[in-house]
């Protein structure tokens, strides 16, 4: 087996080792690093009590299987995200509202006083404005939430807003551009069809969603609100699962 090979096998092998003392650690004390402490790791003294720690222990095999797939896509999420987050940290807060007023200024300025050089023909300008407008908000208190923020502020609050930055623009853009609506709005309608039928539907709440709220207008936002801030939270739990079990430091 070549050397980066064994490098992977064992480090799945510390994770996995680590992810099952924490499931024993749920129940029985000293369970996590105890290994190579004075006391060691913990364990009962009765055969009966020894019989039920086993027991649990055999109960975490199946548990840890669902949940390291998700810690190695937390992995992957980490390296991308820390990607992001140094060169966020690099521009700092007035930097990158400065990169995204340049960037989303410059489409506003193609579409104002170069209509045909991009493919927005009804409301451009205004679609554009309003979306850069948008986007730099979110990404702005993104980075505010990240700076100043511990662990929970940045999971509840920065990944979600930095979700918001990528998926709401579009949205927003699509409420002053025929153009973008023609592309946005049936994405979002046959989203929310399959949401209200095969999720909602389920728990017995489609049918006030139907009778109550009209998929128009600002409907479309609030939507993709509440795919942007749920999933800006999967990301940082599964980011933060992974620092959990695979520290960087």
């Amino acid at each position: 087996m070549s050397t980066g090979s064994q490098g992977v096998v064992g480090g799945i092998r510390i994770d996995l080792n680590r992810l099952h003392e924490t499931w024993m650690e749920l129940v029985y004390p000293r369970q996590r690093n105890a290994n190579d402490t004075v006391l060691g790791t913990w364990t009962p003294d009765s055969s009966f009590g020894m019989a039920l720690y086993r027991l649990w222990s055999a109960l975490g095999v199946p548990v840890i299987a669902l949940v390291y797939p998700l810690v190695l896509c937390g992995v992957v999420l980490r390296y991308q995200t820390r990607r992001i987050d140094g060169t966020a940290t690099r521009l700092g807060v007035l930097g990158v509202v400065l990169l995204s007023v340049l960037a989303w200024g410059g489409l506003a300025a193609l579409a104002r006083f170069e209509p045909g050089s991009i493919d927005l023909v009804s409301g451009g300008f205004t679609a554009v404005a309003v979306a850069g407008g948008v986007a730099t908000l979110s990404a702005a208190l993104a980075v505010t939430f990240r700076r100043v923020g511990g662990r929970g502020t940045t999971v509840a609050l920065a990944y979600p807003f930095a979700m918001t930055a990528i998926f709401l623009p579009p949205v927003v853009a699509a409420l002053y551009s025929t153009t973008v609506a023609s592309v946005v709005i049936p994405a979002s309608d046959s989203l929310s069809r399959w949401f209200l039928y095969e999720v909602l539907a389920t728990v017995g709440v489609a049918e006030f969603f139907i009778e109550n709220f009209d998929r128009e207008g600002i409907a479309y936002v609030i939507i993709w609100l509440g795919i942007s801030i749920p999933l800006g939270w999967v990301l940082g739990l599964l980011v933060t699962l992974a620092d959990f079990v695979r520290p960087t430091e």
